[in-house]
């Protein structure tokens, strides 16, 4: 038994690895920036868990969401791992300068985009080994740097200190333009690129045009109240959240909703309940998700054209973790075309918010994150070379919106169009494919019986203090 093999199954508890893993690792150990592209489910965190215990010093790993450091840090204590911290916004003042005091004792350092800005982190890192780097969740370097979080941007100048040190850039989806954003923003020098097939043939697929809401929420709780989850409904809206949980709940499903406009300890209990089985259905916002290590998801619906196929793919591929048949359900209007415009460009500046914001005097109130693109924007373009750059985002998300629609609209293969967006080919197609091909829904449903809840509104304390 070779070294790796050893510590797969010691350390980790695995008898082989998955497709793909070993060669990723090998890669890493040898010091070469490595972009690997693996579906959901496919054991990622392995990719640079494992390699830590081959290399001297810390690894850093730049990830996106406080709740998905938080979550890997409690899987790498669950093994055993004690050398691990989260360095975000979490931590009080006091707290964040007893790790930053310790950091030379610590194998894996988890952190954000905006925190590896801050000098002083910087200087500590500096004063450390760093084994490798490690960028989770990539693609949102791309999906978010440009107009959502300009600090992803920004990893390049936090790097420069690093430039001695390989990187792995981890992600479930990705387009060959993304992976170029990815490698550029991320200083790879000739990178070894994994691209696994993104097909998830236990996930089959379904859509269908309605006229109205009213017909959405029928149908919604026809299918939610006929068949088995544990499942997940995504809506653009906070209020749409809200309003199905509450009837799902006069059914008797065992339901709440979840949105980025909750408080911290509200939405860290709905995952907990979720993903220990006490809730069956989340209604949620795309603010759900990312993190969530849920093997069982059976069921993902979406009320809505989500605002591009990388996206809708990322939000499908919580399901069937575990390689059982699972379904995705988009249900759409027409006039859900121009709703996911708008949605995704709520928070773009338009030509006269940059016009102000490039005045000397900022008389204007813009919203926060409208106000943090364009803070970073200025320093790096011209006025006009700013407007012209928000000109070409617009017309992409325009793009890549109608590109879903098309997709929906057309009688081709859904699967056959989710791959070839990737510039990949479908090469066998599952018995259970997609609504324009084979689609026998008594087969993916089993009937269950109904169970009654306590929809009682309780705060977030009194229902912790129940389930415990």
């Amino acid at each position: 038994m070779d070294q790796l093999q050893h510590i797969l199954q010691t350390r980790f508890g695995y008898a082989e690895f998955r497709e793909g893993q070993r060669e990723i690792i090998e890669r890493v150990l040898s010091g070469e920036d490595v972009v690997a592209i693996l579906p959901t489910g496919m054991g990622k965190s392995l990719l640079f868990q494992l390699p830590a215990y081959l290399i001297d010093g810390a690894v850093l790993v730049i990830s996106p969401l406080l709740s998905l450091m938080q979550d890997q840090v409690e899987q790498l204590k669950m093994l055993g791992e004690k050398r691990v911290v989260a360095i975000n916004s979490f931590l009080s003042f006091e707290q964040r300068e007893e790790a930053l005091s310790r950091l030379r004792t610590y194998k894996f350092i988890f952190t954000s985009p905006e925190m590896l800005q801050n000098e002083y982190f910087q200087q500590r890192l500096s004063s450390i080994s760093i084994a490798f780097i490690v960028a989770d969740e990539a693609h949102c370097i791309s999906q978010w740097g440009f107009d959502f979080r300009p600090d992803y941007l920004r990893i390049s100048k936090s790097l420069q200190a690093f430039r001695h040190v390989n990187v792995l850039a981890l992600t479930a989806t990705a387009t060959n333009e993304v992976i170029k954003d990815i490698e550029h923003t991320l200083l790879m020098k000739e990178p070894f690129e994994y691209i696994h097939s993104l097909d998830r043939p236990y996930i089959a697929y379904e859509s269908y045009q309605v006229e109205n809401q009213k017909e959405k929420l029928t149908w919604i709780i026809n299918r939610v109240t006929n068949t088995t989850g544990p499942g997940i409904i995504y809506s653009q809206s906070r209020k749409k959240t809200q309003f199905y949980a509450q009837e799902l709940q006069k059914k008797g499903v065992k339901v709440a909703y979840y949105h980025s406009k909750m408080d911290q300890e509200d939405r860290i209990l709905i995952q907990q309940q979720f993903q220990q089985g006490h809730l069956d259905w989340i209604c949620a916002t795309n603010a759900f998700g990312m993190g969530i290590h849920k093997d069982n998801i059976r069921q993902i619906i979406h009320d809505h054209i989500p605002t591009s196929i990388a996206n809708y793919m990322q939000e499908v591929g919580r399901a069937a973790r575990d390689g059982k048949q699972s379904i995705a359900t988009i249900l759409y209007m027409q006039s859900d075309v121009e709703q996911a415009y708008f949605v995704a460009m709520q928070e773009f500046p338009e030509e006269q918010d940059i016009e102000i914001a490039y005045r000397k005097s900022n008389q204007v109130v813009l919203s926060e994150t409208t106000q943090r693109i364009l803070d970073y924007w200025k320093k790096e373009l011209s006025q006009q070379e700013t407007i012209n750059l928000f000109q070409r985002i617009r017309q992409k998300k325009w793009r890549e919106i109608q590109d879903l629609y098309t997709l929906l609209q057309n009688e081709v293969c859904i699967r056959e169009q989710l791959l070839a967006h990737f510039g990949q080919r479908l090469t066998r197609k599952p018995k259970n494919c997609c609504s324009k091909c084979t689609l026998n829904l008594q087969e993916i449903f089993q009937l269950h019986e109904k169970t009654t809840v306590n929809t009682t509104k309780l705060d977030w304390k009194s229902r912790l203090n129940s389930l415990l």
